[in-house]
C-alpha cells in the first residue's frame, strides 16, 4: 500500500493517470475508495491523487489523537501535495471534504489551482439547520444504541446518500467505512458541524471556485434539501452560481460517470486557472 508521511502523520494514497494534478477529498469515513469509479474516468486526462483521511481507513491514526480540526485535515492535504510534488493542483472536496477544501483555499492558496466544493455541509447557512443537527444526534444516539459505532455508521450513510447507494458500495469499502466510525462521531464530526469560514476569509478568496450541488437536492421538498441551500449559502459568498450536479450528496458513488461527464469541462478551465462564471 502506497503511504506517505505528511504533517506528523502517514497517510494512504492512490495515484493514477498522468497529466495536470488532481485531488479528491472525502467527506465522512474519509477513504480513497469513494473515488474509485471517478478516479479511473479521469485517469486518462490527470494526475488523479485520492487519500485515506488522517486516522481512517489506512492511513495511521497518531498516538493521543482526539479532536479532529478542519484545519488540521486542510494541513494534512496541504501535506499530501507537497510530499507528492503535485502543487498546485485542481481539488474537489465532497461533504465535510469540500469544508477541508474551503480552510484550503483560504489558508494556502498557492497550492491550489481551482477548487470544486460539492454540498459543503454548512447547516449554519440553511432554514433548518437546528432541524438537520437535532435529526442528526438521533439517529447516531439510535445507532449507538443498537449496535455502536459501525452500526451509528451505517444509519448515517444511508440518511446522507440513500439506502440504494449504500448497498451499492463495495465490500471492502463499506468495511472500512464502518470501521471508521469512531473516529467520524468520536473526533471528527463536531469540528467540522462548527466550521464556519470567516466572511473576511471568504472575500479573500482568489482561488477560481466552482460550488457544486446536487440535482436531486435543488426542489424544495427533497429530503436533503438542506444540502442545496449550504451550498447556495457559501456560493453567494464566493460570488459564483451553484453548478447543478448529478444525483444527490453523493454522486461519485450513484452517478460516477454522470459526474465525471459534468467536471470535465469545468476541469479543463480549472486546470487553466480560468474561473467559472455559469
Amino acid at each position: 500500500m502506497p503511504t506517505i508521511a505528511a504533517n506528523g502523520t502517514t497517510l494512504y494514497y492512490e495515484r493514477r493517470g498522468d497529466g495536470p494534478p488532481l485531488m479528491f477529498i472525502s467527506g465522512a469515513t474519509g477513504d480513497a475508495g469513494h473515488w474509485t469509479d471517478v478516479a479511473d474516468l479521469l485517469a486518462d486526462q490527470y494526475t488523479v491523487v485520492t487519500y485515506d483521511r488522517r486516522a481512517n481507513s489506512r492511513s495511521s491514526r497518531p498516538e493521543g489523537y482526539t479532536i479532529a480540526s478542519v484545519t488540521q485535515q486542510a494541513d494534512d492535504a496541504a501535506a499530501l501535495l507537497e510530499e507528492l510534488d503535485l502543487a498546485p493542483a485542481v481539488v474537489y472536496g465532497n461533504s465535510a471534504g469540500a469544508m477541508i477544501l474551503t480552510d484550503l483555499v483560504v489558508r494556502r492558496p498557492d497550492l491550489v489551482r481551482g477548487a470544486v466544493l460539492h454540498e459543503p455541509p454548512y447547516v449554519g447557512m440553511t432554514s433548518s439547520g437546528d432541524e438537520v443537527v437535532a435529526g442528526l444526534q438521533q439517529l447516531i444516539g439510535e445507532g449507538m444504541a443498537e449496535g455502536g459505532p459501525p452500526r451509528a455508521t451505517e444509519l448515517f450513510l444511508r440518511w446522507v446518500s440513500g439506502d440504494e447507494v449504500y448497498e451499492s458500495f463495495d465490500a471492502d469499502l463499506r468495511t472500512r467505512m464502518l470501521g471508521n466510525g469512531e473516529v467520524l462521531f468520536g473526533i471528527e464530526l463536531e469540528p467540522i458541524l462548527s466550521y464556519k469560514p470567516t466572511a473576511e476569509q471568504i472575500a479573500g478568496v482568489h482561488v477560481p471556485c466552482v460550488v457544486a450541488s446536487g440535482a436531486e437536492n435543488r426542489d424544495p421538498s427533497a429530503p436533503r434539501h438542506w444540502f442545496w441551500e449550504a451550498s447556495e449559502g457559501i456560493a453567494e459568498r464566493l460570488r459564483v452560481p451553484v453548478v447543478e450536479a448529478p444525483g444527490s450528496h453523493v454522486p461519485q458513488a450513484s452517478h460516477p460517470r454522470e459526474l465525471v461527464a459534468t467536471l470535465r469541462p469545468i476541469l479543463a478551465r480549472l486546470a487553466t486557472s480560468s474561473s467559472i462564471t455559469a
